[in-house]
């Protein structure tokens, strides 16, 4: 069984080593990438090879930024185009039904089949069933597959836009909660609430204090791509909910932190030492 992958972050290799401890071949498309990104591929069982092979194989997973989800959806077509070849290809990534339409009418009828996937929960780890890979727009249940080689896969009876629609309403609460922590922890530490806040929170809303001890360092280094992320929910929204707006919003934080981390981490910094009671 060879399945494609395209996308050897930490989510993407992490799934291409689950498929492949299952007994699949697993490819990728590494021209351009980092040196790391090339080193954890390896690690992960996966093997480059050109998009020619990446297009012919039976499944495509596509598993990358949301902001290269696009692109990297009409590389595969050219290929199958170029080729004459037809693929399953699933887009797993965190963009809107729009945008997940737009994927899907790149492909046209002359290309194989899309599916529409989102992954919701972290990376595969060894003894651990998640995450969830949501998939619609399935009627030949061509990702079965996946399930049997160790994903957990479920399927959707709606139509291509509706797991993309799952993604943004999840992320949107679990991600919106976490970039509502830090917008008022930091505020708080600005104006030197952050004790009263931190006790507050520890006594009335002990498990929201979890998630922000857990949740906010574990989102440094992911802020970057949480800032597409977060356009896309606003998107999903639309122009005419107030609530596009918040998410507007939390692209900026986000974009703010993904700053900070590139110049020293000095914000995160202060959050460590309020959530670690220093």
């Amino acid at each position: 069984m060879e399945i494609a992958v395209i996308g050897a972050g930490a989510m993407g290799g992490a799934i291409a080593r689950r498929l492949v401890e299952n007994g699949a071949r697993v490819v990728t498309y590494l021209e351009g990438r980092s040196a790391s990104t090339i080193e954890r591929a390896k690690a992960a069982g996966m093997e480059p090879v050109g998009m020619d092979v990446v297009a012919a194989s039976r499944l495509v997973l596509s598993i990358v930024p949301p902001a290269e989800a696009v692109a990297v959806a009409k590389q595969v077509a050219a290929e199958l185009r170029r080729s004459g070849g037809k693929t399953t290809f699933m887009d797993c990534n965190a963009i809107s039904p729009k945008t997940m339409e737009e994927v899907a009418a790149i492909f046209g009828g002359d290309c194989g089949t899309v599916l529409d996937g989102s992954i919701i929960g972290g990376p595969p780890k060894p003894g651990q069933k998640g995450p969830q890979l949501y998939i619609s727009g399935d009627a030949a249940n061509d990702s079965g597959v996946l399930g049997d080689l160790g994903l957990q896969v479920r399927r959707m009876d709606g139509p291509i836009g509706a797991a993309s629609a799952l993604k943004m309403c999840y992320a949107g609460i679990n991600k919106g909660v976490t970039g509502l922590g830090t917008a008022m922890l930091l505020a708080a530490i600005r104006s030197g609430a952050d004790g009263a806040l931190k006790r507050e929170l520890q006594e009335s809303l002990p498990n929201l204090d979890a998630k922000f001890v857990h949740g906010i360092p574990d989102m440094y280094p992911k802020a970057y791509r949480w800032v597409a992320e977060m356009e896309e929910i606003s998107e999903f929204l639309g122009d005419d909910d107030p609530a596009a707006l918040i998410f507007k919003g939390m692209a900026g934080l986000y974009r703010k932190m993904a700053r900070d981390r590139q110049e020293g981490g000095v914000l995160a910094a202060e959050l460590d030492k309020l959530n670690s009671g220093a």
